[in-house]
């Protein structure tokens, strides 16, 4: 999932964002509700953390803009708030869950995963198909003509993109972007390693190869030749 975190505790947010993208998640974060706000509004993510008790736009008023605006994305309000009263008004203010500080991360996620289910009508589609390629975002499966197989967080955050955009030409800026989330060239053979570790995982021992370098611009994922 492509996941937005507002959180203004710098040291909270590195904590949490670590955890999600070790699992496999693209996070992006802003550290104010009006930036916060400002990123929810340009789109593009599955789900929202929000935290209650923001500078510069409280949490609850982040989630009636977005409300009002029309927006259905997901929102996990986080708060140190506990009393049920605050819940009940995270909750009126339009947000999907409410879980207060400290937590634990294999909670968060599991409630995650649970707005993501119940929004399954508006997220994008489970299971994916190229040619024999199938993968299946909520079991995490990946297999080839029937034979599983076995991918890191990071490869199967990489086929996903891929297979999304399946018969396109994708450029090496488009996956920082997409699956590591960087918004700068960090000046390594990162992608080289992960496609490369890829390409032996979903190619190797099959007739015909379906990730393709595109010299002097990207990758495709296809089954054409």
């Amino acid at each position: 999932m492509k996941i937005l975190l507002v959180e203004d505790d710098e040291r909270a947010a590195e904590f949490l964002a670590k955890g999600l993208r070790e699992l496999g998640h693209a996070i992006e974060h802003t550290a104010d509700g009006e930036a916060g706000l400002a990123a929810a509004i340009a789109g593009g993510f599955d789900a929202i953390v929000l935290d209650r008790m923001l500078p510069k736009l409280d949490g609850l008023e982040v989630v009636r803009r977005l409300r009002a605006g029309g927006s259905g994305v997901p929102v996990l309000i986080l708060s140190a708030l506990d009393e049920v009263d605050e819940r009940i008004q995270g909750l009126r203010a339009g947000g999907d869950d409410y879980l207060t500080k400290p937590y634990h991360l294999e909670e968060l996620t599991a409630r995650l995963e649970a707005l993501a289910r119940r929004h399954g009508e508006a997220a994008p589609a489970a299971r994916l198909v190229v040619a024999d390629l199938e993968l299946d975002t909520r079991t995490r499966r990946v297999s080839r003509a029937g034979r599983k197989i076995e991918l890191t967080a990071r490869e199967f955050q990489l086929l996903e993109f891929l297979i999304r955009h399946a018969r396109q030409v994708v450029t090496r800026t488009m996956i920082l972007e997409g699956v590591w989330d960087y918004h700068f060239d960090p000046k390594t053979n990162v992608i080289d390693v992960h496609i490369s570790r890829l390409r032996q995982a979903i190619d190797k021992g099959f007739d015909r190869p379906l990730l393709h370098t595109v010299r002097g611009a990207g990758y495709t994922l296809t089954e054409e030749p």
